[in-house]
């Protein structure tokens, strides 16, 4: 047992076993391990994530780097060399990197290329923290240490007694600048590589100083060492400089970047790290985590739900990540991916709304609402430099998933309570993204069939139509939503309201779920609901048809009533895991990860789904969504570098856990609820920005007490299967009974049954 979780009290169950829970956790940042989910592949993700050694949502991330230059794979839990260390601002490895570079300690011999300076390690021999990563390098007989600020970082080598100590900093290929410059014992240089379509202009500068002279120094290009040259501009430039050095000395380096130049960079050094020695800015670091995380106490869980949950809860503080930074003047200013200048303001960069529009930024709205206003700000720049608002920002706009999500982001924020940014600007926006197609995925791919026809057709040559169709019909509801909450006339939103209903155009009555429609209002044929992909977004029939957050009850509706609906959601599970690929050619990722989970079609890796367990709730049944949750982190879920069943994905998957496990999830972003499943500790305590709390109480919650047998709110009963976002923003306390047995009577009448929009009256 690591000895850190006996920090916390430990209760031990009754008749002498040994099931261990945890008490008040009072050093949170100490349950997290970084390395959950980095046993990943291409071929099968546990997560698809790298130890993230950086601050909450800061501009630069570290991580050690075990893959080859430019592979999205960086660190690997069952890799065996480190290359470098790597500043990283990856957010999925399907995506890759933007402005990336590494340092390497070596010694002996003057290696510089990757295959050469790469040094066996053990993870025997790694700590990992988020706020501080160390690993000895096994031939090099060095230790490497780190840690963060949001756009700097400290390290300390540990070098063996040798003459040729060296540190090798690799400004990567594709374009890049380096400068040895030895009276300041300093380095300077930029990378340009990036992985989607940003301004020429773009550069990732940093600057680099020491604490030792340096003894020798040479800039290299490619494989070639340039013996003496000091100033390096190439497809692929580099330095190394050299140390004598006693046995255990340490030579420390301080280094910061910026996208807007090598000045900046320095700025941005001597603000964030100014004096501190390297243990100073990582007791800085720790606490910033822990005052992050210690908006939510989780008491009377297992050791591993503990460390899961502030694990996951670690994920989602990441992205989108600050490209802002503060100038020499104490102004925010922000490189512009779109307009190459650096302009006023705030900008985020390194999500994809088609992931985090669901669980992840309406988590933001309710526990870290400062930090997304910032975030909606920093989208009105987005629209006012290039036109449009991202749908992925890798950090300008990138084509990679569907949906005009973005529509959701915004309408939350303002639904749930977020004031004092350039609202108007983001109205102007939405209505631009629902009504336009624009470049690289931003508005709406085949917008015209849509608005045309209420849907996009399978046979005119736009893949995912039906996927396409019913996102669209969502956002135009979180559109209509938003109108409404600004004033807006009904001539102007009603439109979006309509086509909110847009999701009834592709059911197809003989099957009981969504189905792909040609041109001419005939269902695409043949159809195989099992088929990936298609007219889906990497998923079935099976999994889109739920994709009605907006009207859940209307979707009850047209697969014949509440029983039958309930029946289908059943199907869910009972169903075997059968698939049919060949649209892609191969059994993708996601096809096998839920194969091998062993819940029928659910396929939890992937985020289409993620909602559909809470449906329950929508027909009176929501014991069973009780009981799914439960199986579904159970069994989804360890604090492993295995711990995700699929592709960790901006901290949406690790949201919906964080979600959850507090016992309520927004199945419908845009609308002042969230719908109830089944708390998974005994106590959480919520510490809102206002300063009010919730506090969240089901004492006698265990394994098998997963059922909610009653709820009251604040002293009363309470029979409803959601709960209000602006009431818990009052403050309250929720008292769960939790039995072993499901109540199948409670919320099991209509007026308990969450919003849907075809049963609105307002």
């Amino acid at each position: 047992m690591i000895k850190q979780f006996f920090t916390a009290s430990l209760v031990l169950a009754s008749l002498g076993t040994f099931a261990q829970t945890v008490g008040k956790v009072t050093d949170p940042v100490e349950w997290i391990n970084p390395l959950m989910g980095t046993a990943s592949k291409p071929s099968l993700s546990n997560g698809n994530t790298y130890p993230t050694i950086a601050l909450p949502w800061g501009m630069n991330f570290w991580t050690p780097q075990t893959g080859n230059m430019g592979n999205g794979w960086a660190y690997t839990y069952d890799a065996d060399k480190i290359r470098g260390f790597k500043q990283t601002h990856q957010p999925s490895p399907w995506m890759n990197d933007y402005g990336q570079f590494s340092v390497m300690p070596v010694t002996g011999k003057l290696k510089f290329a990757e295959d050469e300076r790469a040094s066996w390690f053990s993870h025997k021999a790694e700590t990992v923290k988020p706020y501080y990563y160390s690993v000895y390098l096994a031939d090099a007989d060095v230790t490497t240490e780190i840690t963060p600020t949001e756009r700097a970082a400290q390290f300390r080598f540990t070098f063996p007694k040798s003459d040729e100590s060296y540190i090798v900093v690799d400004a990567f290929d594709k374009g890049s600048y380096i400068k040895i410059i030895p009276a300041e014992r300093k380095i300077i240089g930029y990378s340009t590589r990036h992985s989607h379509q940003v301004d020429d202009s773009f550069k990732n500068y940093f600057v680099a100083y020491f604490d030792k002279p340096f003894a020798s120094a040479n800039g290299w290009k490619g494989k070639e060492l340039l013996k003496g040259e000091l100033e390096v501009k190439a497809d692929h430039s580099g330095a190394i400089v050299g140390f004598k050095t006693a046995k255990g000395e340490q030579v420390h380096m301080r280094i910061a970047s910026s996208f807007i130049s090598i000045e900046q960079a320095d700025v941005n050094l001597k603000r964030e790290l100014a004096n501190d020695n390297f243990e100073t800015t990582k007791s800085k670091a720790k606490a910033v985590w822990n005052k992050i995380l210690d908006k939510i106490s989780v008491e009377g869980g297992t050791i591993d739900q503990t460390r899961t949950f502030y694990s996951s809860l670690y994920r989602a503080l990441f992205f989108p990540h600050k490209m802002y930074e503060v100038d020499k003047d104490n102004k925010i200013v922000h490189w512009s991916p779109f307009t190459g200048k650096t302009s006023p303001g705030y900008k985020f960069a390194g999500t994809g709304f088609w992931d985090t529009f669901r669980a992840l930024y309406p988590f933001l709205n309710l526990m870290y609402p400062s930090i997304n206003k910032e975030m909606q700000e920093g989208l009105a720049n987005d629209y006012k430099e290039g036109g449009w608002l991202p749908e992925w920002s890798s950090p300008g706009y990138s084509d990679c998933m569907i949906g005009n999500n973005s529509a959701s982001v915004v309408a939350d924020a303002y639904i749930k309570g977020l004031r004092g940014y350039d609202i108007n600007t983001l109205w102007d926006a939405v209505k631009h993204g629902a009504n336009n197609e624009g470049p690289r995925a931003t508005g709406r791919r085949g917008v015209n069939y849509y608005n045309d026809l209420g849907y996009v057709p399978y046979d005119v040559k736009i893949n995912e139509n039906a996927a396409r169709t019913l996102e669209y019909a969502y956002d135009d509801f979180a559109i209509y939503q938003l109108g409404k909450a600004l004033g807006k006339p009904a001539s102007e939103i009603d439109i979006y309201k309509k086509r909110s209903m847009n999701y009834k155009n592709l059911f197809d009555p003989a099957s009981g779920l969504m189905r792909g429609k040609n041109k001419d209002g005939k269902f695409q044929s043949p159809f195989n609901p099992f088929k990936w992909g298609d007219a889906f977004t990497e998923g079935n029939s099976w999994h889109y048809s739920w994709s009605v957050f907006q009207d859940i009850d209307g979707l009850a509706k047209l697969m014949g009533g509440k029983e039958k609906f309930v029946t289908k959601l059943d199907s869910v599970f009972t169903l075997p895991p059968i698939f049919d690929d060949s649209y892609y050619g191969g059994v993708i990722h996601e096809i096998r990860e839920m194969q091998i989970a062993n819940m029928g079609q659910y396929a939890h890796g992937n985020q289409p789904i993620q909602h559909m367990i809470y449906l329950y709730n929508y027909a009176g049944a929501p014991w069973k969504t009780q009981y799914w949750v439960r199986e579904t982190m159970n069994r989804m879920y360890k604090p492993t570098p295995d711990g995700y069943c699929g592709d960790e994905d901006n901290g949406q998957t690790s949201t919906w856990y964080v979600f959850s496990a507090l016992g309520f999830y927004p199945v419908t972003p845009a609308v002042d609820q969230y719908v109830l499943g089944a708390p998974l500790f005994k106590k959480v305590t919520l510490k809102l920005d206002n300063g009010k709390t919730i506090v969240i109480n089901a004492p006698k919650n265990s394994d098998e007490n997963r059922y909610v047998q009653s709820l009251k709110y604040n002293g009363g009963a309470y029979p409803k299967n959601w709960l209000s976002h602006s009431d818990l923003l009052k403050g309250a306390v929720l008292d769960f009974e939790m039995t072993a047995t499901p109540n199948k009577t409670r919320g099991a009448k209509e007026a308990d049954f969450p919003y849907s929009l075809s049963t609105d009256n307002k």
